[in-house]
């Protein structure tokens, strides 16, 4: 950890190094650590600590980006050096209006102590716990555990410095047998939030209960969407349509749908950067304050986020949602949240006549952008449900399905939710139950 202070100092040192009419300056420092596990033991143990400085130049409408992991003076105006002379080959991008300005960014705690100290040997007892669970139980653990803190820095040439501490942890298990498996996983920013045992305990649990799977016809089925299940519909929805540049470049499902239904009354999707439940995060990387934006109302699509040269080609502000530059994606909300419901998920089983309850989706990839369609499969715990008891594990399923169209059927929304760790930060969502899902084809496992 460099420290807010030493970070300033090597910020001031490379802009005012620069020639460019603007310059911009990111520096990220890392101190993390992973243990990793297979056939009930651990195998590999990793440390990194790294530092990278990523510099990006304006000369009149031409831009310029270099980065670097080398602090040294030499290492800080070669970087520099370089971005200029990129900027300098670059064609004039019409639409580029201004790196931002300052604005007053909000304190937001998201380190802790305890999770920066948490090193290899607390670690391995905390995987200790969850390879226990699974050789008692005659099965099999694999899966990984990270714990690390890391410092950003972003400021400019226009009088931008933003500065903000953090620490995360994340574990996650595939606990197997010949024929089944169970999942499980948990994030945070403080470690001690992070039950390993119950974690662990979920993952037997699912493996036992999914032995023996039976065939079971593809077709549509209600189903009950474990949260980590709907994880995947906010990243997907996330990447595909909830950011200003896919609404700009025509791919987004939110094109034509602005204030109108386009989910069930009972989804209402949004992000914030500084909530506390999540992992906080009070700017982007461009330094501009994270602001709060309603994606989905009470099933209404409401806006989308921005970045600076987003929200400048519509004459709009900034709602803090900026990548790292060079960025071809646009701004992505990073930090979302569904709101939960008031059904717990045993509830939500036992309304349910026939149909599926899916724990997690996996290798999921877009099929039609605009329809939010999407196909995957299920894994690590797939079931038959009949009036309203888990009867018995099936084989896992393909789907090809919109994801609008599923979250337009929703029956019922749980009052859990759970934290799962995303590109660029964390979601936080329920569980579904909803009226119809599309499956389209068998798996023999």
């Amino acid at each position: 950890m460099l420290g807010r202070k030493k970070m300033r100092e090597i910020a001031e040192r490379v802009l005012s190094l620069s020639t460019a009419e603007q310059t911009e300056v990111i520096i990220m420092s890392e101190d993390s650590g992973l243990t990793r596990f297979a056939n009930s033991y651990i195998h590999q143990n990793v440390a990194e600590r790294d530092v990278g400085l990523r510099v990006r130049t304006v000369v009149g409408k031409k831009i310029g980006v270099a980065s670097i992991n080398d602090l040294s003076q030499e290492a800080l105006e070669r970087v520099v050096e370089r971005a200029v002379t990129i900027a300098s080959l670059q064609p004039e991008n019409p639409d580029f209006t201004s790196l931002p300005g300052p604005a007053p960014i909000a304190e937001i705690e998201a380190f802790d102590e305890a999770t920066a100290a948490f090193g290899p040997e607390a670690r391995a007892r905390a995987v200790g716990v969850i390879c226990r669970q699974a050789v008692d139980n005659g099965l099999i653990a694999s899966g990984a555990f990270t714990t690390g803190a890391g410092e950003l820095v972003v400021a400019n040439s226009l009088g931008v410095f933003a500065y903000h501490a953090t620490t995360s942890a994340d574990i996650n298990t595939v606990i197997m047998s010949d024929d089944s498996s169970g999942f499980a996983e948990a994030t945070a920013w403080k470690v001690g939030d992070i039950n390993t045992e119950a974690m662990g305990r979920e993952a037997v649990e699912k493996a036992l209960r999914s032995r023996n799977p039976r065939d079971l016809p593809p077709g549509r089925y209600p189903v009950v969407l474990e949260e980590y299940a709907v994880a995947d519909f906010m990243s997907m929805f996330s990447y595909l349509g909830f950011g200003a540049l896919s609404v700009q470049e025509g791919r987004s499902f939110m094109i034509g749908n602005f204030g109108k239904k386009i989910m069930n009354e009972a989804i209402s999707i949004w992000d914030d950067g500084l909530d506390p439940t999540g992992l906080p995060m009070p700017f982007d990387f461009e330094g501009v304050p994270r602001q709060r934006v309603d994606l989905i109302k009470e099933g209404v699509a409401e806006a989308v986020v921005y970045d600076s040269y987003t929200a400048g080609k519509e004459g709009k502000a900034s709602t803090g949602h900026g990548l790292p530059s060079p960025n071809t994606f646009g701004p992505i909300p990073a930090h979302t949240f569904m709101a939960p419901g008031e059904a717990s998920k045993e509830e939500m089983l036992a309304s349910m006549e026939r149909g599926l309850w899916v724990t997690r989706f996996h290798y999921t990839r877009p099929v039609h952008p605009k329809l939010a369609i999407v196909t995957g499969m299920t894994r690590d715990g797939t079931f038959l449900v009949e009036k309203g008891e888990i009867a018995y594990p099936i084989k896992n399923l393909r789907f090809t399905q919109s994801y609008l169209e599923a979250l337009a059927n929703v029956e019922a929304v749980s009052r859990e939710t759970r934290l799962q760790q995303n590109w660029f930060g964390g979601t936080r969502t329920p569980a579904l139950k909803l009226a119809e899902f599309e499956f389209t084809g068998a798996t023999e496992f």
